[in-house]
């Protein structure tokens, strides 16, 4: 049965990628937003926020790359609502292969585009700047975070894939997920916000991510925040997880 997932899983993802390489324009779309936002905020408002010691561009890029995973997945909910429009899914369970694939295959399909995305989000940075004295041991767990990130954002994605009952209504839960960032440390420090502001902002998701990533890439002691990123990620994909199943069985039934 495992064997039989893994195969099955292997040639739906190929599927889904063969989507994704036929419109490359997805994945620079996907990468533009962020990229225009990291310009817009390094070069019009760099100079007036205060960040603390370095470049901007450093401070403020582990919050962009959470942007770009939030823009990425929003295509997920996308192909995953086409296929089940044209009729896909009900083709693929005719056949006799693991149901649970057909989901697998578009999470793997988010994870590839996102990653690709991140790594040219990444590489503009450097362009503007971006240094890091980080080791590998660092990024690998940067990458590991991100990864973890993805998965658990493009979990979410598949719940109103499944649901949604317009493409539009698919698409746009994605655009709080991309506010987030923005009342949270990944452009400026919380302590500058006011109260009940500052509070959410300490409280969300995002905040304890961005940090993590900011004293990996700093080589500063991460401490307890790391388990707190860890937690808040692990904890989103398990939730999403279970209710993105429950709802593939209920829309399968």
């Amino acid at each position: 049965m495992t064997t039989h997932f893994f195969g099955d899983t292997a040639v739906l993802t190929g599927r889904s990628l063969k989507h994704v390489t036929r419109s490359v324009d997805t994945i620079i779309t996907t990468a533009i937003v962020p990229i225009a936002m990291m310009l817009m905020f390094v070069y019009v408002f760099g100079g007036a926020i205060r960040h603390g010691s370095g470049a901007y561009v450093s401070y403020m890029l582990p919050g962009i790359l959470l942007i770009t995973i939030a823009s990425g997945i929003s295509y997920t909910a996308f192909r995953l609502f086409t296929d089940m429009q044209a009729g896909i899914f009900e083709r693929f369970h005719s056949m006799p292969i693991a149901r649970s694939g057909v989901l697998w295959a578009h999470v793997l399909t988010s994870l590839i585009a996102n990653l690709i995305s991140l790594t040219i989000v990444v590489g503009v940075a450097l362009l503007m700047g971006f240094r890091t004295g980080a080791g590998v041991g660092a990024w690998l767990a940067v990458a590991g975070i991100l990864i973890l990130f993805t998965l658990a954002l493009t979990w979410i994605a598949v719940i109103p894939g499944l649901t949604a009952n317009t493409v539009s209504g698919a698409s746009a839960f994605a655009y709080p997920l991309m506010f987030l960032p923005f009342v949270s440390s990944a452009f400026v420090p919380t302590d500058t916000m006011p109260g009940p502001v500052r509070w959410f902002a300490d409280h969300q998701p995002v905040t304890p991510i961005v940090n993590t990533i900011r004293d990996l890439f700093g080589r500063h002691p991460v401490g307890a925040g790391l388990w707190t990123a860890l937690a808040w990620c692990v904890g989103i994909l398990v939730v999403a997880y279970v209710v993105a199943g429950i709802s593939y069985r209920r829309r399968i039934s």
